[in-house]
């Protein structure tokens, strides 16, 4: 036994996450919603969730349905509908409920798991973040209603959890404050209101389907509003989040380029379905094609993350080449499309970078301090409180540099994928990797030559630009907070009544909303099912 444990502490100290954070370096969180214990004891200190990892979660635990019996007094999803008998003649009817209630069986155990964190760091760490309804992300009384639910449930939970773990502790530790925040969708304006709504009452929020600068100032400066009401009443505050999906914002913005390139080429082709079925066929994708209808839906299809990721391919490569689009042979493309296959990696990672800089680089930091005092009439102690709770999430990763060049030792929480993790965790092996090389990484400015190419490329500039640049009305807040040469952010950022027609904001929101309703679809089902055993549907 000795032995297992010995190597069991070994394992988890020489671990490169571990050791990041045990070095200061970064926060760090997980990006998937089971595991945590283990995660727990590499010194992780956030869980995210969305429709599609809850719906995995009971797929990679079918326990959660009937049977779980991990965490003390967390129900299996069977215990829960039997304790509703008026869903049975109509689960359809409160389908939405359905889900609501199968998303807290797979969230409540995250709260057990890291609630002595939270309660130990005064709901400093041990953050997990829900999602609201995608379905609902735009309409602002309906999301506050969702997010005010989750949150009474949770109190109701954890006053009876709290009531065994501070058993024997100090009647004044809070019992019952759920160490949970509200993931809010940048799908449209209406983010920036439920977001300092929820803030103003004391309820976190976590910022995600955000992929651009813009949206994610605008984001924080909803944070900084509903955390200043809330700390001038005295309502203590929460660690809160604002994602940066910048894996995400790269795969849009491969697949704007390559359908430009493919419909390019395919205008030198007289036999364009042709030609097209045949790089499809090589990239794995005419299945898929032989579906769609018209020829844009199919260059869309071929050109998707699922099939063309890397950009420079080889099948890609040539049919460009035998093109002559990107060079005028086969190794002036390969190179071509390498390059910008680079650049394109890097565009999250600059976005990061940018935001970060503007509100956490010791110079800013301090303005936006005396921004908070002058605005919202708080003190300095006050001020303090609301900045320091507030942290940038890269997240949606697809390399260990969108990591390794991300991390701050404050305002700063990675999360990882578990396939990311890995990434990393091999990246750690190499022999000339030295974490040390990797401190305060965030406060490096981004390359400047990645990001000038990717604003003057003719196939990446437009989708760039609004991605790296701010707005007219967003400078002008600059401005008051002091920030420096603030018109140089460029104003041809998104608006936030553009915010839900962005590609990357249309396709991420498609696929949560297709979680989510597949997840609500399967929840109805075992609805059904109790219901038939009990012989009432």
């Amino acid at each position: 036994m000795d032995s297992f444990l010995n190597a069991a502490i070994d394992q988890i100290r020489n671990n490169v996450y571990y050791r990041m954070g045990e070095m200061g370096l970064c926060l760090f969180g997980n990006d998937y919603a089971l595991g945590l214990r283990w995660m727990r004891h590499l010194g992780f200190v956030q869980v995210s969730t969305n429709p599609v990892l809850a719906a995995i979660a009971f797929e990679d635990d079918p326990s959660l349905w009937e049977g779980y019996k991990v965490e003390s007094f967390c129900d299996d999803f069977r215990k829960v509908v039997e304790k509703h008998p008026h869903w049975f003649k109509n689960p359809e009817k409160y389908g939405d409920e359905i889900a609501a209630y199968g998303t807290e069986v797979s969230i409540w155990p995250n709260l057990a798991v890291f609630r002595p964190i939270a309660i130990a760091s005064n709901m400093f760490y041990g953050m997990i973040s829900l999602q609201l309804n995608p379905n609902i992300a735009d309409d602002y009384e309906a999301s506050i209603r969702d997010a005010f639910r989750f949150y009474r449930d949770a109190e109701a939970f954890l006053k009876r959890y709290d009531s065994y773990l501070l058993w024997g502790y100090s009647e004044t530790i809070e019992r019952g404050r759920p160490n949970i925040v509200f993931k809010v969708s940048g799908s449209s304006s209406a983010s920036n209101d439920i977001t300092t709504e929820l803030e103003s009452h004391g309820m976190g929020t976590n910022n995600t389907v955000v992929f651009t600068v813009s949206q994610e100032v605008w984001s924080t400066i909803a944070k900084l509003e509903g955390r200043a009401k809330a700390v001038k009443r005295g309502i203590p505050l929460t660690t809160v989040y604002v994602t940066n999906m910048g894996g995400r914002l790269d795969d849009h913005i491969r697949e704007h380029v390559a359908e430009k390139l493919l419909k390019r080429a395919l205008k030198r082709f007289e036999n364009k379905e042709e030609k097209l079925e045949e790089l499809a066929e090589k990239l794995g994708a005419l299945e898929a094609v032989k579906k769609c209808t018209t020829l844009e839906e199919k260059i869309r299809v071929v050109c998707s993350r699922k099939y063309l990721r890397p950009i420079n391919k080889n099948p890609f490569i040539d049919i460009l080449a035998e093109a002559g689009v990107g060079g005028s042979s086969k190794e002036e493309v390969a190179k071509y499309l390498s390059d910008l296959e680079y650049d394109i990696g890097m565009g999250g990672v600059c976005v990061t970078k940018r935001v970060y800089q503007l509100f956490f680089t010791p110079k800013n930091r301090e303005k936006w301090l005396k921004y908070l005092q002058r605005e919202y009439g708080l003190t300095r102690e006050q001020a303090e409180e609301v900045m320091r709770g507030i942290h940038v999430l890269p997240a949606s990763k697809r390399k260990p540099i969108e990591t390794l060049d991300t991390l701050a030792s404050k305002n700063m929480v990675n999360t990882e994928f578990p396939n990311q993790q890995m990434k990393v965790l091999m990246e750690s092996m190499k022999s000339e990797f030295d974490p040390e090389k990797f401190r305060e990484t965030a406060l490096i400015p981004p390359d400047q030559g990645i990001v000038r190419r990717l604003l003057e490329r003719e196939e990446t500039k437009d989708e760039f630009r609004k991605s790296w640049e701010l707005t007219p009305k967003l400078i002008e807040i600059l401005k008051r907070a002091g920030i420096e040469n603030a018109e140089e952010y460029g104003d041809g950022g998104l608006r936030p009544e553009e915010w839900g027609e962005f590609g990357a904001t249309v396709k991420t929101m498609n696929e949560f909303i297709r979680g989510y309703n597949e997840f609500k679809r399967k929840c109805i089902e075992f609805v059904k099912k109790i219901a038939k055993e009990k012989g009432v549907y």
